[in-house]
């Protein structure tokens, strides 16, 4: 077993709390990703696990050992750089036995298992070239191959990818993840690009400014954010936001745009009760939104301000009164900028947020931050 534990984790630099009193748990052989724009604390709480970094307060448990303030050598930990780390001096062969030499493995295993993560990562033909003879993304997966071949319980990676260009990432990322299906080790993954927390992790945890904010499925993530931030930082647009005033007329909830309601469905009048004639906010995903040519019932006229073709859609950005939201269209879905279309919004796609905290109203949704497992 090689669950992790965080426990009250808080670690500081002057006056900054980089983790602020985070509780965190990740399952055996569970692939979890840590997502959050620079400086949320994410490498912090990284390298706290690791023991690069050890914390004020709080515990870290690898398994049923506490490895608080055990050094990274004792923890059973691999760890990958953003920076590769690897050695320019040693050919690929002796940076991807260099753990192995270090726990005095022998020579026949450490052949062994240095020609299979090798031969995992597609560089055996390499072994006999130093770093500088080698591309960026091969330099990655010399470092990917050393983390793996000490076979560790924990595999550690703080933005593996970031160095490489977007198609390398692109390629890179999908050989992680089948690589990484195959290992069986408990991972946890550092990351700022949401395409890859999205399409790599089993859960992510959305971090700002040392605290845990949401810690889910990547659906439930990305469909039922838990508050205003995740909603807006999670998305290629990211969610649109529109203020309004609740009321309810003939026992339904309802925001009006003008003289258009975006309706509630009837399982959260319950929960917004206590807004009734209050401002809230309301969110929707930019592919949730319907675009019509011809108005239908239940449909908002809004002008279109720009047109984007992006090939497999098409991103238009509106002006709904006083706001400028974007939808997502078919790519044969005809219009230009300065014309009028329809727009509908699907009540099961609309999310509730409180105008003032940002948090989502419904409360099953919250994932209550900072105590998370």
């Amino acid at each position: 077993m090689a669950d992790i534990r965080v426990e009250n984790a808080v670690k500081t630099f002057g006056k900054v709390r980089a983790v602020d009193n985070v509780s965190l748990t990740v399952h055996d052989q569970e692939f979890v990703v840590l997502l959050g724009p620079s400086g949320c604390g994410k490498t912090t709480l990284l390298r706290a696990i690791a023991g690069l970094g050890l914390v004020d307060t709080g515990r870290v448990s690898i398994g049923e050992r506490d490895v608080t303030y055990l050094p990274p050598k004792d923890r059973n930990i691999s760890m990958v750089f953003q920076s590769y780390a690897i050695f320019p001096h040693m050919k690929v062969y002796d940076n991807i036995a260099f753990g192995l030499k270090m726990k005095r493995v022998a020579k026949d295993e450490t052949r062994r298992r240095v020609q299979s993560a090798a031969e995992m990562l597609h560089i055996e033909d390499y072994l006999e070239r130093y770093p500088s003879q080698l591309s960026g993304g091969q330099r990655q997966r010399v470092a990917v191959a050393r983390a793996i071949a000490v076979q560790a319980q924990v595999l550690l990676m703080d933005e593996p990818l970031s160095n490489l260009d977007a198609l390398l990432r692109l390629e890179m990322r999908a050989e992680l993840k089948r690589l990484l299906a195959t290992l069986h080790a408990t991972t946890i993954y550092v990351t700022h690009d949401q395409i890859e927390a999205l399409s790599m992790g089993d859960r992510i945890a959305i971090m700002r400014n040392g605290r845990i904010l949401q810690f889910d499925s990547p659906t439930t993530v990305y469909d039922m954010p838990a508050d205003r931030f995740v909603g807006g930082f999670i998305g290629n647009p990211p969610m649109n936001f529109i203020e309004g005033q609740l009321r309810f007329e003939e026992d339904q909830a309802c925001v009006y745009l003008g003289n258009f309601a975006v309706r509630a469905l009837p399982e959260m009048n319950e929960a917004l009760a206590g807004y009734d004639g209050k401002p809230i906010v309301i969110g929707i995903r930019a592919e949730n939104m319907e675009a019509l040519r011809e108005p239908i019932p239940d449909t908002l006229p809004v002008k279109v301000l720009v047109v984007e073709p992006l090939g497999s859609q098409n991103l238009l950005t509106i002006r709904v009164g006083q706001n400028t939201l974007k939808v997502s269209t078919h790519p044969d879905f005809r219009v230009a900028a300065d014309q009028d279309i329809w727009v509908r919004f699907p009540s099961e796609k609309v999310r509730w947020f409180d105008r003032e905290t940002g948090s989502a109203i419904v409360p099953d949704l919250g994932k209550l931050a900072n105590h998370i497992s």
